[in-house]
């Protein structure tokens, strides 16, 4: 990681209005670093950016902003992760702008993890929440990282089933990141800094803008190998992160739904333009080329416990035969024709024509 007084000079680039992401990687592709930048001559920097452009860079005082950023960076698990610094994530370099920097809370070894992200409706049917969390286990269980916005809804269903799974998730959010929004999340963005990452590219004591979330959401896509997109209506800005992965080359997924259902609509105009549809997290997974969960959920089996709620995480809500569950669970049709029996007679399952079984949301 960088030396403190090289930080401060990053600090002073990034934290002067007026001049944006744009300008400062123009200013990085011909200096270098932001030392050289600085050290420039007034007419130099004149000729590569403009002369108002040069004003705010060398006339602007943010002496007191670096000290502050400064000074929330030595708090424990609290980083600020430059373009030059080894932990800043790859697939963020892949993407035509990338921040110059990032805050980060939590662990930094995530930050260059392969991520898939989850997002949808803030405000989801039951179901919905209900998938987004199981989605999220079983492909945190298969060794991704669950990446998404912390808002209420879908977001906050897809980090509590990474959480819920092996504690893998990325939070990017459009505030500062000493702030936590919306409120109802805080003890959600508690376990996800303590537990998981948080970042966010704007400055300390950036307070809520609409106009910082769409800018939020290119992040949320950059970072992930591919989007799902749970439940979405058809103005959800969840259709802009989609929009975006494509321009990112990422992949899109979307989940469809009820025709009937308004939250459905956006998942249906992704899939008729060409987002593939899921219905399980296998289907993730394969287009992917990644892993399959089996492999991690049927140590997990094997090795005993709570057999009969990891037969229901591997069912997930979508009806499935025998052979699909024996496929994903590496267990015998005898086994688990008397796990399900069990699981019947509990309310948990229900047998479908065709010798197919669901699971039953909980009362």
């Amino acid at each position: 990681m960088i030396d403190g007084e090289s930080l401060s000079s990053w600090l002073r680039l990034t934290l002067i209005p007026g001049i944006g992401g744009e300008t400062q990687r123009k200013l990085l592709a011909a200096f270098g670093l932001p030392e050289a930048v600085f050290s420039s001559s007034r007419s130099t920097l004149c000729d590569l950016i403009g002369a108002r452009s040069t004003r705010l860079l060398l006339d602007t005082g943010n002496e007191e902003a670096v000290a502050s950023a400064c000074a929330w960076s030595k708090g424990q698990d609290q980083h600020i992760i430059t373009l030059a610094d080894p932990d800043y994530p790859q697939a963020l370099l892949e993407i035509p702008d990338p921040p110059t920097l990032i805050y980060v809370r939590g662990r930094l070894e995530l930050l260059n993890r392969q991520a898939l992200a989850i997002v949808g409706s803030r405000n989801p049917t039951p179901q919905g929440a209900l998938n987004a969390e199981r989605f999220a286990s079983a492909l945190s269980d298969a060794g991704l990282v669950i990446a998404s916005g912390l808002a209420l809804g879908i977001d906050a269903a897809a980090h509590r089933g990474a959480l819920a799974s092996s504690g893998d998730t990325l939070a990017l959010i459009g505030t500062g990141i000493d702030r936590i929004y919306p409120a109802r999340n805080r003890e959600l963005a508690l376990e996800i800094g303590a537990r998981g990452t948080i970042i966010s590219e704007f400055p300390i004591g950036t307070p809520v803008s609409s106009a910082n979330f769409p800018r939020r959401n290119r992040l949320i896509s950059g970072i992930a190998r591919g989007v799902l997109v749970v439940e979405a209506a058809m103005e959800s800005g969840s259709l802009i992160t989609a929009r975006l992965a494509g321009e990112q080359g990422r992949e899109v997924f979307a989940i469809p739904g009820s025709i009937h259902s308004p939250q459905s609509r956006g998942c249906h105009k992704l899939i008729k333009q060409g987002a593939k549809l899921v219905e399980t997290a296998q289907d993730v997974l394969e287009e992917l080329r990644w892993g399959t969960p089996s492999t991690a959920r049927t140590a997990m089996v094997l090795d005993g416990g709570a057999v009969p709620d990891q037969l229901l995480t591997l069912m997930g809500f979508d009806p499935c035969g025998l052979d699909e569950l024996a496929e994903r669970s590496g267990l015998g049709a005898d086994s688990l024709s008397v796990m399900l029996l069990n699981l019947e007679l509990d309310g948990r399952v229900v047998t479908l024509p065709g010798g197919r079984f669901q699971q039953l949301p909980e009362a």
